[in-house]
């Protein structure tokens, strides 16, 4: 779901915790396991040593001159290379044996108890960092009574080699599993987001009037959410209806007065005074206008997001239509296709075209034709009649609230201003336009589901 301009993405936020989580992750698995790789290697190092110390604390003699002697070199030749990394010290008495890898170089060893191997960090020559083994061995007849220092040392380079091509391994492999993260990570949130996007589709299923309700259908941790929306609908049905019904019941208390004041009328005319008699009537007609207004705009009030199908409600008002005096002897064309539904109301549809067909068939003079299409989100509605229409300069006032051509033709004028009322407030259009026999009325409403 794309963010709208100025809004917070949570996909993006999202997205880009688990990006910082995943770099996080990476970093310590990194240095984690070459750290954990680094001490097994020196493990394996010092074990390597004190097994070359001890063959070299085994090889020791006490020679003719009383100086301790190493009968037997160990086998690895690294011991015998000038500066190989590989080492071995023995002390004894003020007098050193050590391995040809030394060269002229001494190891400065340090002061120990008599025990066993203890591992050390130690310089050693040009500056090289080393891990010493070292072990001191208590006087005995063996050494000629003396204390024996014997130590075995490698240079920390080849740890830290070891430890640099262990992690050019294992790089590309993190590398791959950065891959495989993100797309979890994103299959994750469009996973975790899909309910919001259901959730969307059904509140765009309310505002279309296709249901009434989000539902329950949504994960547990949703349900908050769309239950407080179900019941601020629930609220607002029910102030509509109450808000429509005080309008009804207002408009409803004004028509007593009236129907007293055109008893009045009659009164007056009978007195002779006709002048007075006439505007108090006009005067009538024009509150009684304003009071069907008002009650045809309550009666359509929040009731734009329901749906209804043309054909049927077309039927029935023509149906209807053709047992008048004036409708029985006309042609009725019906060409409406049964699969269109507009975003409008049952009864607010049947008010509107009511209005509209009544209209036709009191100035037909033999047909009537109503017809309806499909127009991209839209619904096209056309009625025409061969009535004698309306000047052009008057249909303005003929959709206007209050206008209305004939007083005395019976609220033809009044029916076309609550029909545009109707098709204006659910979001349509509603147009009339003189063809050269008759009058064309051109709804156009949203289809259901747009």
């Amino acid at each position: 779901m794309d963010s709208p301009a100025g809004g917070q993405s949570i996909r993006l936020r999202l997205a880009v915790a688990g990006l910082a989580l995943l770099v996080v992750a990476l970093v310590v698995a990194f240095f984690g396991f070459s750290l954990l790789f680094q001490r097994h290697v020196e493990r394996r190092v010092v074990a390597e040593m004190t097994t070359h110390l001890e063959q070299i604390v085994s090889g020791l003699r006490l020679g003719p001159d009383g100086q301790l002697n190493l009968e037997k070199q160990p086998v690895d030749p690294r011991f015998t290379q000038p500066l190989s990394g590989l080492y071995w010290q023995v002390e004894s008495g003020g007098h050193a044996l050590r391995s040809r890898s030394l060269w002229d170089e001494d190891l400065d060893l340090p002061a120990l108890d008599p025990g066993a191997p203890v591992r050390l960090d130690l310089a050693g020559p040009s500056g090289t960092s080393l891990v010493l083994v070292m072990r001191e061995i208590a006087a005995n007849k063996r050494f000629g009574g003396r204390p024996v220092i014997a130590a075995v040392a490698v240079d920390r380079t080849e740890i830290d080699a070891a430890t640099a091509a262990f992690q050019r391994d294992i790089a590309p492999y993190l590398g791959l599993l950065a891959l495989l993260f993100i797309a979890g990570n994103w299959i994750q949130i469009r996973l975790g987001l899909s309910p919001l996007k259901a959730l969307q589709s059904r509140v765009a299923s309310v505002r279309q009037g296709e249901t009434q309700r989000i539902g329950d259908v949504f994960p547990r941790e949703i349900l908050p959410l769309t239950r407080e929306v179900d019941e601020l609908l629930a609220d607002r049905e029910m102030q509509i209806k109450r808000a429509r019904e005080h309008a009804a019941d207002f408009a409803h208390g004004l028509k007593t007065p009236l129907q007293a004041l055109a008893g009045d009328v009659g009164r007056l005319k009978e007195r002779g005074e006709v002048e007075i008699a006439a505007e108090i009537q006009s005067l009538i007609g024009d509150m009684r206008q304003h009071v069907d207004h008002q009650l045809a705009r309550a009666r359509m009030a929040g009731r734009a997001n329901a749906t209804a199908a043309l054909r049927l409600s077309v039927e029935h008002l023509v149906a209807v239509l053709q047992r008048t005096p004036r409708g029985q002897f006309l042609e009725w064309t019906v060409d409406v296709p049964p699969e269109l539904k507009a975003r409008i109301d049952k009864d607010d549809l049947t008010e509107m075209l009511g209005n509209l067909l009544d209209n036709a068939a009191r100035y037909a003079t033999s047909e009537v034709t109503i017809s309806a299409r499909r127009a991209g989100a839209d619904i096209v509605m056309e009625i025409i009649d061969d009535g004698p229409g309306i000047p052009e300069e008057k249909i303005p006032q003929v959709l206007r609230r209050g206008g209305q051509l004939d007083r005395t033709s019976g609220g033809a004028g009044l029916g076309l201003a609550i029909s545009n009322d109707i098709s204006n407030a659910v979001g349509g259009s509603l147009r009339l336009e003189n063809l050269d026999r008759g009058l064309r009325v051109t709804i156009r409403l949203q289809a259901a589901g747009s």
